[in-house]
């Protein structure tokens, strides 16, 4: 079996190279970035840190981040904060990283392969909070710049990944992330959310890793929204009706700001409202068990974590993602009916949160509507 998965796994990874061939983007038909845009790029991405951080801080109301600063041989370095045992948050880590090298790895080079032979840059910052409370979701936040000789581009986005799931903490956290979308151009969103289902998927459990949100990546401004794998997929789908819609390094700049703040009010009213609803074992090892999924994605298909290892990052800041408790149970099927199997019937599957009328009678049963 496992020799199977593997496999199954290389075919894939073959045929996403394939795919990354017709995204190609001529990098002489594109401007080069602005002056001092490392600089700046940078000094968005700990601002982002710093008022993410300081908003925890408050919403825990009692554990504080202690923050450790790196240096990476290669060239670079970052500063990681985490906050542990908390009131509120098991653990909670906002990195920042600035790295820089000769030639980019083979996970970026598939989808760039005009970088090749260039010094690159990167500079971001990247999240994951994991609550105590199994209804509080686990959350994901990740803005990130690049650089590579002429070569330039943006991404990020952010996820929410519940437990004991609410349909209307889901609406609002969507219908956030798409006002920040929306207020640098209203075509992104209806982009960046299918691509978020798309990215977030666990392809060996065929199951989304949570609710979604929004992702995008290789946003250079050339007009082509869609930049991953599945080209025939419902995001490449829809980018492919919306047609070309260019975007200045600017508007991508301030898009990654507008996201990046548009955070704290997504997934604080969450909090909030769920941070002292009761629960016992059940809801705890459910909680437990479903992060053993989180696990599993992030060590298999997330790349961020393969090119974090790849370009030699600092270990502990890339893991820093993994859950401090986590549990597997061998073939756990979810009682039927139960409010563990909304979450796996329902919002482990992509959905259109904002319109789909449906959705409520599927969660009335089991209170899991507000």
């Amino acid at each position: 079996m496992l020799s199977s998965f593997l496999q199954r796994f290389r075919n894939s990874s073959h045929n996403d190279k394939n795919n990354s061939k017709s995204m190609v983007t001529s990098k002489d038909s594109l401007p080069p970035p602005p002056s001092k845009s490392r600089e700046r790029a940078k000094a968005m991405v700990l601002s982002l840190q710093d008022e993410i951080c300081s908003g925890l801080e408050l919403l825990d109301g009692e554990g504080c981040f202690l923050e450790e600063s790196w240096e990476r041989p290669e060239g670079g370095g970052g500063r990681s904060r985490v906050l542990r045992e908390g009131k509120v948050f098991e653990q909670a880590g906002v990195n920042f990283s600035e790295v820089q090298g000769h030639e980019l790895p083979p996970s970026i080079l598939n989808q760039r392969p005009e970088a090749k032979g260039h010094p690159w840059f990167a500079t971001g910052t990247s999240m994951v909070l994991h609550p105590r409370n199994p209804y509080i979701p686990t959350v994901h936040l990740n803005y990130r710049y690049f650089e590579a000789g002429p070569v330039w581009w943006f991404g990020g986005g952010a996820d929410l990944t519940p437990f004991y799931p609410y349909l209307e903490d889901t609406k609002h956290f969507h219908k956030t992330h798409k006002q920040a979308c929306d207020s640098i151009s209203p075509e992104l969103h209806k982009v960046f959310k299918p691509w978020c289902d798309e990215y977030f998927f666990l392809k060996h459990r065929n199951e989304t890793r949570g609710i979604g949100g929004i992702f995008y990546d290789y946003q250079d401004g050339s007009g082509v929204l869609y930049k991953g794998q599945n080209l025939s997929g419902p995001a490449s789908t829809i980018s492919k009706e919306l047609g070309s819609h260019p975007k200045t390094w600017e508007q991508l700049f301030n898009l990654g700001k507008a996201c990046g703040q548009a955070f704290l009010p997504a997934y604080s009213p969450i909090i909030e409202k769920r941070k002292d609803q009761p629960f016992g074992d059940r809801e705890k090892n459910f909680q437990l068990y479903r992060r053993g999924r989180y696990v599993e994605f992030n060590l298999v298909w997330d790349r961020g974590t393969i090119f974090g290892l790849q370009t030699n990052g600092r270990t502990e800041s890339i893991l820093m993602s993994l859950p401090p408790l986590a549990r597997w149970e061998y073939g756990y099927q979810a009682p039927v009916e139960s409010r563990e199997a909304l979450l796996t019937d329902v919002f482990t599957k992509p959905q259109d949160w904002l319109t789909d009328e449906t959705l409520e009678a599927k969660c009335l049963p089991h209170e899991a509507v507000n």
